[in-house]
Parts: structure tokens; sequence; C-alpha cells
């Protein structure tokens, strides 16, 4: 079993999301806990250990620490055009 971490910011974006869709992004979260790589999980590009999973319109982002079995979750967003400029 994997231990999860939540960035502050990710848990308001989570908790402020309208109901059907926070119940989606947390069962997603938990599912996380038993296999990071389960779903639709893509790496992102010259980022080693960062990963992204889709949520029907929401992304979550998440870093993977593999020797200690913990996931950082960074980012909870919606998609749009703007949401992998960053990255």
């Amino acid at each position: 079993m994997w231990e999860l971490w939540v960035a502050r910011r990710a848990g308001r974006v989570v908790d402020r999301a309208p109901r059907h869709e926070r119940d989606r992004l947390l069962a997603a979260l938990e599912e996380m806990r038993d296999d990071p790589f389960r779903g639709d999980v893509v790496p992102l590009r010259h980022q080693p250990s960062a990963f992204r999973r889709r949520v029907g319109a929401w992304r979550i982002f998440f870093d993977v620490d593999r020797e200690r079995a913990r996931i950082a979750v960074t980012e909870v967003a919606r998609r749009a055009t703007t949401t992998y400029r960053k990255r």
C-alpha cells in the first residue's frame, strides 16, 4: 500500500469541486493508494517521477517516490487550454 500525501492547494480544489466530480476525484485518490499507475496515468515529459491521472475533465498531477512507496499529489486542475503550460 502506498502512502498518499495531498498538497493543501490540491485538497482545497477537490473540496470546492461540484459534488459528483468531487466524489470521482476522491475515489481516484483512494484507488491510487493501492496502485498509483492504474487508470489513465501518463508520465509527464522531461520529469522522470511526475505523472498525471485523468479523471473526466480533471487532472491529478503527482510525483512518485518508489523507494519509500509515497505519492505526492501536487495539483488537481480542471482540464483547460492552459492546464499543461506550467508543467
